[in-house]
């Protein structure tokens, strides 16, 4: 998108974090309790004003499935609260839609934007970023950074502080991956610095203001930005995504696969199944932004807030497997679909996409030649879809 246009807002405007408690121990400090399944399906109330009401609307088609209808956050994959007050007042209307546009690539944050392929228009976004100041606090310029940090002090201070749960440039762990190029490209210094001080609060981000000198959050700052590269242009969708039955190996034998808990097929299963040309259908529960830039070869696009199409798969006895990014949650609404409409054999593919492709399992699109985040230390903690 262009330079002004809109951006998506489901992943990293809490980018706003940029540390983490130093109080805590080796392991990652957990996010808060998820909302219960109750919570999560009951949205607010529509607001009075149409814009807002279309924004609300879009978020909780595209949006509330990972950051919960309120924006509060942490429902699937971590994903940061939206809304809190400190957040809000240093990110601008720019940061924010530019972030929903563009998304974070090579994480379960997709672009929305429809020059990515995603399902927004620039004034879908602009009703997002609506709904998000409603009520709640406006954008206050937060005070300028200083410039005089020193990047080796920093980088010292956030391997100590930081690191173990926002990782850097190459690995993305719990928190807001500081050192993601989008999220360097889009937040200004100052966003940076009054994020370090004042923190999130209500969320795992603390504010380290009355914990670190001023001079030591300069140092920060001046780490990160020593990260910052040109993030590389996404390339526009060279074809549109499909539509109508894709059975992959139409004339094949049926795979044999063992679930975990009667839901979750491994990824290693699904690999060989698909070089021994077993017959399936793979489905791709992301935005077909995702799926342009991403996918396993053969697989069909069906986002998980568009499951309708579902009925263009075939209802035969084929095996039906999903996956995304998350790894369970959006693939988990695609899955649960199929089984009400009475598809007989179905499955989650277990870890996802971004594992697959760190597998080195098979992968094609307009970004699989491109190195992905390097997988966080120690088993990750399920985001299941709750069924």
């Amino acid at each position: 998108m262009c330079q002004n246009a809109p951006v998506r807002v489901a992943f990293a405007l809490v980018i706003a974090a940029a540390a983490c408690s130093s109080k805590s121990s080796g392991a990652p400090t957990p996010p808060p309790p998820p909302p219960s399944a109750s919570d999560a399906a009951v949205a607010p109330p529509p607001p009075a004003d149409p814009r807002v009401a279309r924004g609300q609307a879009a978020f909780q088609k595209y949006c509330a499935l990972c950051h919960g209808p309120e924006a509060k956050g942490y429902v699937a994959d971590h994903a940061p609260s939206l809304v809190t007050d400190t957040f809000l007042e240093s990110a601008d209307d720019t940061f924010i839609a530019r972030s929903i546009e563009l998304g974070r690539p090579n994480t379960p944050m997709a672009g929305y934007g429809k020059e990515l392929g995603g399902p927004l228009a620039d004034s879908d976004i602009v009703d997002i970023v609506a709904w998000l100041r409603y009520q709640r606090p406006t954008y206050k310029a937060p005070p300028p950074a200083t410039g005089k940090g020193d990047a080796k002090a920093g980088a010292a201070l956030y391997a100590s502080t930081c690191q173990k749960c926002h990782g850097d440039p190459a690995t993305r762990i719990d928190a807001v991956q500081l050192g993601h190029p989008v999220f360097l490209a889009l937040a200004s210094d100052a966003f940076i610095r009054d994020a370090i001080v004042r923190g999130r609060p209500g969320t795992p981000m603390e504010a380290f203001g009355d914990k670190l000198s001023a001079q030591q959050i300069d140092d920060l700052v001046a780490h990160l930005r020593s990260w910052a590269t040109p993030p590389v242009p996404p390339a526009p969708p060279p074809i549109p995504t499909p539509t109508g039955p894709v059975v992959l190996n139409a004339k094949g034998k049926a795979p044999t696969f063992t679930l975990r808990e009667d839901r979750f097929v491994p990824s290693a299963q699904v690999a060989a199944a698909l070089k021994q040309k077993r017959k399936m259908v793979i489905v791709d529960a992301r935005p077909p932004s995702d799926w342009l830039a991403l996918r396993i070869p053969g697989a069909i696009s069906i986002p998980h807030y568009e499951p309708a199409a579902i009925a263009n798969i075939p209802n035969d006895g084929t095996w039906v497997l999903a996956y995304c990014a998350c790894p369970h949650h959006a693939s988990g609404i695609i899955v649960d679909e199929l089984r009400k409409l009475g598809y007989q054999h179905t499955a989650v593919i277990d870890e996802g996409i971004l594992f697959w492709h760190q597998q080195g399992f098979p992968v094609e699109g307009t970004a699989a030649g491109q190195p992905l985040p390097k997988a966080p230390p120690g088993p990750a903690a399920p985001h299941d879809h709750v069924h």
